[in-house]
């Protein structure tokens, strides 16, 4: 291969790394929009019967069983410190595995997927709340809103946060 030719693949490479993208569940809770890198999601379900975990944290939801899987749903809302729902619609879940386990995030609700290109990723604002800066892997900025991805092990392995006044 000529020189010429090896510095043009060698540009052309690095534009491709410029132009990688991920896909993202979208989901919101409270008024936030999130986002879950796709890998990281096994299901959308709606959390039909929860079992109580006797003296489990307030953000355990409860554990339920999803297709022969016990799986641990965390309230999302209180696991970030929002106050619980007013409206009485059906919550969701996005199923998730870390470490083995089985998980059930309970959110509002789910959207759509969305391809991002990695070169948009932004590090976490500053000013980002708290209780969000602290879940939070990158964000994206989207036309109307903020997209805030979720690092899935950092949500699940944090200690409650305190409530909204």
């Amino acid at each position: 291969m000529t020189p010429t030719r090896q510095r043009e693949r060698i540009m052309k490479t690095n534009e491709d790394a410029h132009r990688e993208e991920t896909e993202y569940v979208t989901v919101m809770i409270g008024e936030q929009l999130f986002g879950l890198p796709i890998e990281r999601v096994h299901d959308v379900f709606m959390p039909g019967h929860l079992t109580p975990v006797p003296l489990a944290s307030e953000e355990i939801a409860g554990v339920l069983n999803l297709r022969g899987r016990i799986v641990t749903a965390i309230d999302m809302r209180c696991r970030l410190g929002l106050p619980k729902r007013e409206d009485k619609s059906e919550s969701m879940a996005v199923g998730i595995d870390c470490d083995g386990e089985s998980y059930g995030l309970v959110i509002d609700s789910v959207g759509e997927v969305l391809k991002l290109r990695d070169d948009s990723r932004e590090p976490v604002p500053v000013n980002l709340d708290s209780r969000l800066a602290r879940v939070a892997a990158c964000v994206h900025r989207l036309d109307q809103e903020l997209l805030v991805v979720l690092d899935v092990a950092r949500l699940l392995d944090m200690k409650p946060a305190a409530k909204a006044a």
